[in-house]
């Protein structure tokens, strides 16, 4: 595949090639001359070099540039690619339509924080804090810490969840049943510990999850040689509303609540409502709550905005890969006149995927979109193009149109033929396995392949070349070497200039 600088760079290197190769050629020519006056053999190598280069050098160094070029122009497409995708990431909510639905959420007091998500909705909401979700924790009586209390089977609940532990001499100490709890399989969320005080060792379970239907119980069967085991079992009871769990021990040696089980419980704008969590997504649609104890016994006001601030960030974000992508497309087109000759232009100068691509992007943004009979430009955001391809912002317009007009916003980033969503739809084909990029990369991979091809066959016929001058030249040397054995043999005889011979110095001594 070749452009107009690909076309020049062949022709150069061609031209080089063959330049050399007649430079050799030459020299070897002289060997020839040489070695036919006696002066020396002939200098078979560098003869068969240089015919060799002289049949195959240009189309060698034409092939080699040809495959250059190429592999050049692969690498662009792939930086053109590579930009476009990246422009498509950062397209995002500006091509789907929901970049106006980024809220922000704050809560005016302490102890409650806000975050605004899909579904969203702007308004102001009054949220009074009661309680907040607490996971249950119980401490068992007092037990020596090196005791062995017996075996069987403990059965430990958490909610509507059970698993069993088996109790025998290897673990039937107060440390060795807390370690077996926390290593049973099927355990849901209850974290066992020993708490030491001056009355002796307690066995702590506690909940790792938040609610009041998650409350703990211990059963034990099976006992034998009961020695305090029995005293580990403890019933919890649910509460209900704003009432906390209680617990029944069912040993001598009673249990102790530490923390009741409960929900959390708030209103919003009067309404009641409970959670099992103090993460709370379902009381206000599109916004999370979190909880903390220093919200009780507060009443604040969450309030939930657009956020013009991010909104204006994805719109700036977008108009900088923009202009990414413009400049990527103009150092792979530029010329530079002060370069090399066959090598001024960039490795997509002329190409027409590009041109095409250009002129399709440069449409889109400056083009208008029309939605209800009314039309509008990113000019109406404050966006405008330059003379050079690129897009600049002004930032007060922007911040003032996303503040008092989003209506305006929205329709030039409409899902449907807005601005990003064309913008997605034409860098989807032009990228896609069956877009023009990959069209003319499957072409330039095929021209790669023809390449190898004739390269290999050109190292074929070099070979025979090399072989066949190799074998014609070898025997004329030998042929030469002989003529010229001969020549000097009958100049001894006979003479030649400045030398009378044998066989004339012997007829005149007679």
């Amino acid at each position: 595949m070749s452009t107009v600088t690909g076309t020049s760079t062949l022709s150069s290197a061609a031209s080089v090639a063959n330049s050399s190769a007649n430079s050799a050629l030459q020299q070897a020519a002289q060997s020839i001359i040489s070695g036919s006056t006696g002066n020396s053999s002939i200098d078979v190598n560098s003869l068969v070099t240089a015919l060799v280069n002289a049949k195959t050098a240009g189309q060698a160094a034409s092939l080699a540039s040809e495959q250059s070029t190429d592999n050049t122009t692969l690498t662009a497409l792939g930086q053109l690619s590579a930009s476009l995708s990246a422009l498509q990431a950062g397209l995002g909510s500006l091509a789907n339509g929901t970049m106006l639905s980024t809220f922000t959420a704050s809560a005016s007091g302490s102890g409650i924080t806000a975050t605004a998500g899909t579904g969203a909705v702007a308004g102001n909401y009054s949220v009074a804090v009661t309680q907040i979700a607490t996971g249950q924790t119980i401490s068992s009586g007092a037990f020596s810490s090196t005791a062995s209390l017996g075996t069987g089977t403990m059965t430990v609940s958490l909610g509507s969840s059970s698993f069993t532990v088996n109790v025998n001499s290897s673990n039937n100490t107060l440390s060795g049943i807390a370690a077996a709890i926390n290593s049973a399989s099927g355990n849901p969320g209850v974290s066992a510990t020993i708490v030491t005080g001056t009355d002796g060792a307690h066995l702590v379970l506690s909940s790792t999850s938040t609610g009041a239907s998650n409350t703990i119980g211990v059963s034990l069967s099976n006992l034998a040689n009961d020695n305090g085991l029995s005293s580990l079992g403890v019933t919890s009871t649910a509460g209900s509303g704003t009432t906390g769990s209680t617990i029944t021990s069912a040993g001598s040696i009673a249990w102790t609540q530490n923390t009741a089980a409960q929900d959390a419980s708030f209103t919003i704008d009067g309404t009641a409502a409970t959670s099992a969590s103090n993460s709370v997504s379902s009381a206000i649609s599109g916004v999370s709550l979190n909880l903390t104890s220093a919200a009780v016994g507060t009443t604040q006001t969450v309030s939930v905005a657009a956020d013009t601030a991010a909104q204006a960030s994805q719109i700036t974000n977008f108009v900088s890969l923009y202009n990414s992508v413009v400049t990527t497309m103009s150092s792979l087109t530029q010329f530079n006149s002060s370069a090399s000759a066959g090598s001024q232009g960039g490795p997509l100068l002329g190409d027409s995927v590009l041109s095409t691509i250009q002129t399709e992007l440069s449409s889109i943004v400056s083009g208008g979109v029309t939605t209800g009979g009314t039309t509008v430009s990113l000019a109406a955001l404050g966006i405008s193009l330059g003379q050079n391809g690129q897009l600049s912002t002004n930032t007060s317009t922007l911040n003032s149109v996303l503040q008092g007009n989003p209506s305006l916003v929205a329709q030039v980033f409409n899902k449907t033929n807005g601005v990003g969503a064309q913008l997605n739809a034409d860098i989807t084909n032009f990228t896609a396995s069956n877009g023009i990029i990959s069209a003319e990369t499957s072409a330039i991979n095929t021209n790669l392949s023809s390449i190898a091809t004739q390269q290999t066959a050109l190292s074929t016929y070099e070979a025979q070349l090399t072989s066949q001058y190799n074998d014609q030249f070898t025997a004329l040397n030998t042929l030469m070497s002989e003529m010229n054995s001969n020549s000097q043999y009958l100049t001894q005889l006979f003479g030649g200039t400045n030398s009378a011979g044998a066989l004339a110095t012997d007829g005149s001594s007679s």
